[in-house]
């Protein structure tokens, strides 16, 4: 749910970038965060996970146009996509207002992919959120490896993205599709926020 700031007239949003270990999460937000202007970014924050190079979070608020008056801003995370860091991925997704679900597009990580993203299903339907109205994007990252080590964006698309939610190649190392997995993201949530059904009183 947006944070409304009345005196500062801000609505603050938080897009979670969730997905398998080491699929890509954190190489988004880094790409971002090192190509927006100072005044327009916040300071990134990182707690390394044990024993892995993940970083447990990321903030980076973005400003991102306007809504009846009040700036819009974006803080982004990252959770740590790790099996057995399931309790602090529920920590970070809680009051989320979107998702940017980022899937490792190697055929050897695809029963990872599909693991990471029930998790997903499986933690906002106990928080009580509907999974068919939620702000979702899907970022098949690591297109630029070659094509016989990973599956097509088509191929993910049929066995990710039942919803059929907007879905980008990546290479997010190199920024290919990572502003606009991030704009479509971002879209989605001012778009429901302006509907009403995620305002804060």
């Amino acid at each position: 749910m947006p944070l409304i700031n009345f005196s500062g007239r801000e609505i603050i949003c938080k897009l979670v970038y969730y997905g398998p270990g080491r699929s890509g999460k954190t190489t988004n937000l880094q790409y971002v965060h090192g190509r927006v202007p100072d005044l327009r970014r916040g300071q990134m924050v990182s707690l390394a996970t044990h024993g892995d190079r993940t970083l447990f979070f990321d903030f980076l608020p973005l400003d991102l146009g306007e809504i009846s008056g009040f700036t819009t801003r974006f803080q982004l995370y990252t959770v740590p996509g790790q099996v057995y860091y399931a309790s602090t991925r529920r920590l970070v997704l809680q009051g989320a207002d979107g998702v940017v679900f980022v899937a490792d597009s190697q055929a050897r990580r695809h029963e990872e992919n599909i693991e990471s993203l029930q998790d997903l299903h499986d933690n906002l339907l106990e928080q009580g959120v509907d999974i068919r109205e939620f702000p979702i994007v899907f970022q098949y990252n690591k297109q630029d490896l070659p094509r016989e080590l990973v599956l097509a964006p088509e191929v993910l698309d049929d066995a990710l993205n039942f919803r059929e939610a907007p879905s980008f190649a990546a290479d997010a190392l190199h920024g290919t599709g990572v502003f606009e997995t991030l704009k479509a993201a971002s879209g989605l949530v001012l778009k429901r926020l302006a509907r009403g059904n995620g305002t804060a009183a």
